[in-house]
């Protein structure tokens, strides 16, 4: 069953998840902490996390953005999402 925003918008039209800035990231695993969601993995190449699982994100969630000490972790705009979900509620009324 597909995962749905506000219970009328597909999750996976909303370009809502981390991204990791992996020159920035030194491999602390706050963000994977933090992270309720089940939204990383840990490469273990890298020794940093990967955004595994973007969809899982909860839409405008930013605790593992909080929780990194580096600010290696960022998100689209908030204004931008909220204008695309204002869309996206049209769509799907």
């Amino acid at each position: 069953m597909e995962e749905m925003f506000e219970g009328v918008i597909p999750k996976k039209e909303i370009p809502w998840f981390p991204k990791v800035d992996h020159d920035d990231c030194v491999g602390c695993e706050e963000c994977i902490n933090h992270c309720p969601a089940d939204v990383y993995d840990w490469d273990d190449e890298s020794a940093r996390p990967v955004v595994a699982r973007p969809h899982n994100c909860v839409v405008y969630c930013m605790g593992c953005a909080k929780a990194c000490p580096e600010d290696a972790i960022s998100f689209p705009p908030k204004d931008e999402i909220v204008a695309l979900i204002k869309e996206l509620r049209a769509k799907y009324a």
